[in-house]
């Protein structure tokens, strides 16, 4: 199995204006300088987290849907990354998983943040994505899902895991900012998985600070790569599956793992 090169953005966010966002992730995106299989954007990229879907969202034939499609297709890799979506006349706060080839898939967000009212404006998801790139098995997840173990658990399905490398894109206050770190580092130990977790810098329209700590984590609950707290910048890490694997035989705790099903 190949390594897989992940590249994670945090970034300030101009609150609700999504050309000045689409326009500064361009910039920041055309930065990257080496090749990579994937490259990752916080919850709700193009407008920040706004309770106000009705002016925010877009159709998913929108300017931000084709933004993704030509920055793939440019870059030649996979991009990620929430926005909020108008569909039936409902509102979603969807992960969108494009691909270089213009097809994608998407995550409707589980879990919706109660404090924020969030369940007030949009529809809950109902169902978890897995995809696949390189070989690996992803799961992307969506900033308030990080608090819920059992959404994010990674089931042995015929004695092997669901997924390799668990995502999670956010708008995660400073207030907050222990158990952001904390809880990533307990998700990769817990489910023996690498992880990412991708986070806003800078104060939001609601004069809500975030100071990022966007990192990456080993599947032994190692600090990998981190962006310094209030940084607003990109890095790029390559992931080894062999090392993964490795790991998952010599310690095969998946195996003991409770079986379950949600209802």
């Amino acid at each position: 199995m190949q390594d897989l090169k992940v590249t994670y953005i945090q970034s300030p966010l101009v609150w609700e204006k999504p050309e000045e966002n689409r326009n500064l992730f361009s910039k920041e995106i055309n930065k990257i300088s080496e090749e990579t299989d994937l490259i990752i954007l916080p919850e709700m990229f193009n407008t920040g987290f706004s309770m106000r879907p009705e002016i925010t969202a877009e159709k998913m034939n929108g300017k931000t849907l084709q933004w993704m499609k030509e920055m793939a297709e440019k870059k030649s890799c996979v991009i990620t990354g929430s926005l909020a979506i108008e569909e039936d006349g409902k509102y979603f706060n969807r992960l969108i998983w494009m691909r270089p080839d213009g097809s994608y898939s998407s995550y409707d967000k589980r879990h919706l943040f109660r404090h924020g009212h969030e369940q007030d404006h949009y529809e809950t998801g109902t169902r978890k994505l897995i995809v696949e790139l390189k070989g690996w098995k992803i799961c992307p997840l969506v900033c308030y899902d990080l608090r819920f173990p059992v959404w994010s658990r990674n089931r042995q399905v015929n004695g092997k895991a669901s997924y390799d490398l668990l995502i999670y894109v956010a708008n995660w206050p400073e207030v907050r900012s222990f158990p952001w770190k904390t809880l990533l580092i307990a998700r990769a130990i817990e489910n023996q998985a690498f992880v990412v977790g991708v986070n806003r810098v800078g104060q939001d329209g609601m004069n809500l600070p975030h100071q990022g700590d966007s990192a990456v984590i080993s599947f032994k609950g190692e600090l990998l790569s981190q962006i310094n707290a209030g940084k607003d910048l990109a890095e790029t890490i390559t992931l080894s599956y062999q090392a993964l694997a490795d790991f998952r035989s010599a310690f095969p705790v998946g195996l003991d793992a409770d079986e379950f099903t949600l209802e």
